[in-house]
């Protein structure tokens, strides 16, 4: 029987990883709230936190030759811990995100808006995906044994953030022999959070420039004074009882993964060729998992066998937002430098030209089918689909901080459309390293039919009128 000596790195090696991470983002914290430049900047807090440990473990590389997060304080092995941090929050924190209740109704206009943002963002990811694949076949004409379905990575480092870009380069590491996979999704996860954030306040200020907004511009202004009504409903239990309320909160979360866990193995021992494929929709089968529950609860309160109200949308947007700020840092700070050695050129025309791909589009959308909200849907969506779904509510704030248009809960309800169009997008990417030229026509065709779905009001109706003419 071994036993563990409680002062071995082998014991500390986790929590001191755990311990630097959310250093950091204490550190960024202050230099933003200090520095001028970072606060008008709009950089997420987890991003700057990320880099700082990134510099961090740059320099450290540069003047030792060793790894920074593999030294025997974080336990000899902490690169691979970031990566398991990074993979977990993602789930982690959509799950937390799905406990959450709405007392919105829904109208058919609301309906078609939500609908149609969905679908905007699967459209995003086309286009995305098409555009980086297409970078990456001709790059591999040119560079040896380079990985031709590489660029596949942009929809998933901009369109669905770090979590998924991790998920995606670890199978094409080590289901397809990319080396640097991983490093490769996470920097281009990295790029597109730089992106959102520089592209939104450019953005914004031209149109502050052309007198369009009233930009708040204050971190303080942007902030909402929280009432006890939102901070806890009636007849929920006590915020300190015989067990913590937020105990609670992470009970249900991590019961939820819990049931998932069971989910995805089981799936894998049905489809054991997409054994991979399925752990890397812990998130999607985790927010199935806690809606099953959530769905319980409401049952067992109609019935009267529950009578007091355990979830708290307060607790569960912290515990969410908790999750995602690690995921964030820990994703970009696991990034291994050493690729840009080798694929720089390409990393910089696939960042920059999707950045400025899924700009240009979303413009052209937003201004064709949210007219009345143009300018907030598209800093929100802009956000969401370079950087997270957070991004993209900082931007929001910035020009409609009281949440008056209904852009905020477009981006909430757009995940159930969007996850229905997308899950064949994440198929493909597991095609593409076999048949990259088939998989570029399939992305293709599929962003034709999502852009008829999508503008099909402009374009039936344009049918008729023709035909009307006519007659």
């Amino acid at each position: 029987m071994r036993m563990e000596n409680f002062w071995d790195y082998s014991v500390w090696g986790s929590l001191n990883l755990i311990a630097c991470l959310l250093l950091s983002l204490l550190l960024a914290n202050t230099l933003k709230r200090k520095i001028k430049l970072l606060r008008a900047s709009l950089i997420p807090t987890s991003v700057l936190g990320g880099a700082i440990l990134l510099s961090i473990s740059g320099f450290y590389k540069l003047f030792t030759g060793n790894v920074f997060f593999d030294t025997l304080f974080f336990g000899g092995n902490g690169m691979a811990t970031l990566e398991i941090i990074t993979y977990h929050c993602l789930a982690l924190g959509f799950i937390a995100s799905a406990f959450k209740t709405s007392d919105n109704k829904m109208t058919k206009q609301r309906g078609a808006e939500i609908f149609n943002t969905g679908v905007t963002t699967v459209s995003t990811y086309l286009i995305q995906g098409i555009f980086g694949l297409g970078v990456t076949i001709i790059a591999a004409l040119f560079v040896k044994e380079f990985f031709v379905a590489a660029g596949l990575l942009l929809p998933f480092g901009y369109g669905q953030g770090t979590g998924q870009a991790l998920n995606y380069g670890n199978i094409y590491e080590t289901q397809f022999g990319f080396s640097g996979g991983k490093s490769f999704g996470l920097t281009v996860a990295a790029f597109g959070f730089i992106c959102a954030a520089l592209g939104g306040v450019i953005h914004l200020n031209i149109l502050k420039r052309k007198g369009k907004i009233n930009w708040i511009n204050s971190e303080e202004a942007a902030n909402d004074t929280l009432s006890s009504e939102d901070i806890q409903t009636e007849n929920e239990i006590p915020m300190q009882g015989s067990i913590d309320k937020m105990t609670i909160q992470l009970a249900f979360v991590l019961v939820a993964y819990l049931i998932t866990y069971f989910l995805m193995t089981a799936l894998g021992a049905v489809i054991p060729g997409m054994k991979s494929v399925i752990f890397g929709f812990n998130f999607l089968l985790g927010v199935l998992s806690a809606t099953i529950m959530k769905t319980v609860v409401k049952w067992l309160r109609k019935t009267k066998l529950m009578n007091r109200q355990y979830l708290n949308n307060f607790l569960m947007t912290r515990t969410s937002n908790f999750f995602f700020d690690i995921m964030i840092v820990a994703g970009i700070a696991a990034i291994r430098l050493g690729i840009f050695q080798h694929y720089w050129a390409i990393l910089l025309i696939i960042g920059l030209g999707g950045a400025l791909i899924t700009y240009f589009y979303l413009a052209f959308v937003c201004r064709n089918l949210f007219p009345e909200y143009e300018n907030e849907q598209f800093v929100a969506m802009y956000g969401m689909l370079t950087g997270t779904a957070s991004t993209g509510v900082v931007l929001l704030r910035e020009i409609d901080g009281e949440f008056k248009t209904p852009v905020a809960d477009n981006i909430v309800y757009q995940n159930f459309p969007a996850i229905i169009f997308g899950f064949p997008i994440m198929l493909l990417a597991t095609l593409a390293p076999v048949k990259p030229y088939l998989t570029w026509g399939i992305l293709l065709a599929f962003f034709v039919i999502m852009n008829i779905i999508l503008f099909r009001s402009k374009i039936f109706k344009f049918g008729k009128n023709k035909k009307t003419a006519k007659n």
